[in-house]
């Protein structure tokens, strides 16, 4: 069984490839796409539609709905389910998409027994004085409005009875997928522009502003995902603050900036990958096969 990665920002054709790629190879896929993971967001997140995927076993998407909590441990445990899969049905696996957190994470692995969560005792920001208090070094690194972290020092400390710097000092990391050949999409960042232009204004075409009313009215505006890009505009445009022209080019304008994150992200995290135009990728993924 092989395993590779295939990275890239948003809207450089990274599904398309690995899709063609899975064909070609006998892979399964597993979707790197924070935004892919729920349901009925179809639209906005530019997840492959059933007809895209066709008898291509995926991971990764539809796997929770929009109001449910998904994380970088979840996404762990659905990479094991998927590789699992993979040994027991001779397939390869093929890692797609462009939420570099979770890769990172694969590849250096989570510090363990950070699962259980304990409800705070006080306040956030009382909680976060008493932790900063304890541990000056590792919550300064904090924001203290960053909700999500403050519960998982508070977790860490309540759990082991260590300060979250002692915790890490003494559980190290240990990665999950090891020795992870990344193939990187590269794009001039005019022709990219381009694409995610007639992206977006695909995705308006094929149905974007009823996805987001129905999505708005099922599960209102206070899940996460909700603020994600392509809804979070639309959110604006229904509540009349932008008109449909702004709209298009608010979710471009958005999306190019969000690109331009990942490829620094992309550049500075993943060292060691084989980057080339859409072009050649093909021919260089399947010489690794």
């Amino acid at each position: 069984m092989k395993e590779i990665a295939i990275i890239g920002s948003t809207a450089s054709g990274k599904t398309a490839l690995s899709i063609d790629i899975a064909q070609k190879t006998n892979s399964i896929i597993l979707s790197l796409d924070s935004l892919s993971v729920y349901k009925e967001i179809d639209i906005a997140s530019a997840k492959p539609t059933l007809e895209e995927r066709g008898d291509i076993k995926h991971f990764g998407i539809d796997e929770v709905y929009p109001n449910e909590n998904f994380d970088v441990i979840q996404f762990i445990q659905t990479y094991k389910e998927a590789k699992e899969y993979a040994k027991n049905n001779n397939n390869n696996l093929i890692i797609v998409g462009g939420t570099g957190f979770y890769l990172k994470a694969l590849i250096e692995g989570l510090s363990t027994g950070l699962e259980k969560e304990f409800p705070l005792e006080a306040s956030e920001k009382e909680t976060y004085d008493m932790l900063y208090n304890l541990d000056k070094e590792y919550m300064e690194k904090i924001s203290s409005n960053d909700t999500y972290r403050i519960r998982k020092a508070f977790s860490i400390y309540k759990q082991s009875g260590m300060t979250p710097s002692k915790y890490f000092e003494l559980n190290p990391k240990k990665p999950v997928a090891k020795d992870l050949k990344i193939f990187e999409i590269v794009w001039d960042r005019q022709k990219l522009k381009e694409r995610i232009a007639l992206r977006t204004k695909q995705m308006i075409k094929d149905g974007l502003i009823d996805e987001v009313i129905y999505l708005e009215s099922k599960y209102t505006r206070e899940p996460n995902c909700m603020s994600s890009i392509g809804i979070i505009e639309t959110l604006d445009y229904l509540d009349g603050k932008l008109n449909k022209k702004e709209l298009e080019e608010k979710i471009s304008q958005n999306t190019a900036k969000l690109a331009k994150r990942q490829n620094t992200f992309n550049k500075g995290q993943f060292k060691e990958k084989h980057s080339n135009f859409i072009e050649n990728l093909n021919s260089d993924i399947l010489k690794f096969f």
